[in-house]
């Protein structure tokens, strides 16, 4: 037999993994509740018409070829467009790879950053790709502590405690996934001003900028003009367009400290030559068109959220922080006596009850060990028989 290069076989992605066991369930006819991944797609919300139609009449028109490896001028116009609209920042649309999906754009940029031996700085817990692709180029994820008892924010101290002669970059997660947590202003300010003492640049994962349901989201670039900054986002979230696998990077460099970097993150959309053309035609419709669907979305997963925070704090043994974004909701096992971890947690409530979630330290072993993940984008009568079925499990085992 050829060995699997060690690379490969270390890559683990846990919000999928976990759906391996579910699969052989429900092929024994057991019927499984699938809260495990962030697709609104999956459930009662769906792509706004009349980006459908844009989709519809890029195909009939021909636009059917192979498009500009970093994208089409005319969507990366409404890009930069986009980011100072919502986020206050002021980029060129020449500063812009359109990418397939955020995942690629993770990927490019851990590809065109990372040397081995390299420490990248990650919120703790964060998106798993993350962790994945500093661990594929032979870099280090370290994770910085975010603070559970006060909505999952960071915390600065150790933030900057983390920080080494090997840091290669910072990554702020804003939304968070798995947590939903929003960082200040001020938290915001203090981190980008700590990576700018350390000469480091930052990564803004913003893709959950259009999620929010308590307070106002701060976008990270617009707050100093002395840190170099990677901004990262897509279609995928406030969009409604999972499937669709259309992302972005951007590049906000004054002082020429990134070019090198950009170089090879173009480098690399050239090799997989270009994200769907016609894909790229209808999100210009996406970002130009009605608007109006985001904040009927984000008015129904308000309440969705909520009955989760509920249900889950009166679940005996568990306990949930209230996520002000994206739609995940992060709870602690408040004793692991019955299980040797959270994964083995995992998959005992999903042989049990039928309820797929995914373990927390697929997220960061450290500070996501002992919790799990639940997508709160189904309708109300799922998720109360799904959090019917996780408090009766618990009920038997406190």
């Amino acid at each position: 037999m050829i060995e699997v290069t060690a690379r490969a076989k270390g890559v683990e992605y846990a919000i999928r993994d976990v759906i391996l066991k579910a699969n052989v369930l429900e092929k024994k006819g057991k019927k499984i509740l699938y809260l495990n991944i962030g697709d609104p797609g999956k459930y009662d919300f769906d792509t706004p018409l009349h980006i459908k139609q844009a989709l519809e009449k890029a195909v009939r028109e021909g636009h059917n070829y192979y498009s500009p490896s970093n994208g089409l001028p005319d969507l990366r116009q409404a890009i930069a467009a986009k980011e100072k609209r919502v986020n206050g920042v002021e980029i060129d649309a020449n500063d812009i790879v359109v990418t397939t999906g955020e995942s690629e754009a993770i990927l490019f940029l851990a590809g065109s950053i990372v040397n081995p031996g390299d420490e990248v700085l990650l919120p703790g817990p964060c998106y798993p790709p993350y962790i994945s692709y500093v661990k594929f180029f032979d870099g280090k994820p370290v994770t910085y502590r975010t603070v559970e008892s006060k909505g999952w924010t960071p915390d600065i101290e150790d933030f900057e405690k983390k920080i080494t002669e090997r840091t290669k970059l910072v990554v702020i997660i804003n939304p968070n996934n798995p947590c939903g947590a929003m960082y200040s202003r001020s938290d915001l300010t203090k981190m980008l001003e700590i990576a700018a003492s350390h000469d480091l640049p930052v990564v803004a994962d913003e893709i959950y900028d259009g999620i929010v349901y308590d307070g106002s989201f701060q976008g990270a670039a617009s707050l100093v003009k002395d840190v170099p900054i990677f901004g990262l986002n897509g279609f995928s979230k406030t969009y409604l367009m999972t499937g669709w696998r259309l992302g972005y990077i951007y590049m906000r460099d004054f002082e020429g400290k990134l070019e090198s970097v950009w170089d090879g993150i173009n480098r690399l959309s050239r090799v997989r030559l270009c994200a769907s053309t016609p894909v790229q035609k209808a999100a210009v419709e996406a970002l130009t068109g009605p608007q109006g669907h985001i904040p009927e979305m984000v008015s129904k997963l308000r309440k969705r959220r909520d009955l989760s925070w509920k249900r889950l704090n009166e679940i005996p043994g568990l306990s949930a922080a209230k996520p002000p974004g994206a739609f995940y909701i992060f709870p602690k096992i408040e004793s692991m006596t019955k299980w040797k971890n959270d994964s083995d947690y995992v998959t005992d409530l999903l042989n049990e009850t039928g309820v797929l979630v995914v373990h927390g330290s697929g997220f960061d072993p450290v500070y996501g060990k002992d919790h799990f993940r639940v997508v709160f984008l189904p309708q109300e009568t799922i998720l109360n028989e799904a959090f019917d079925k996780i408090e009766d499990f618990m009920k038997k085992r406190t």
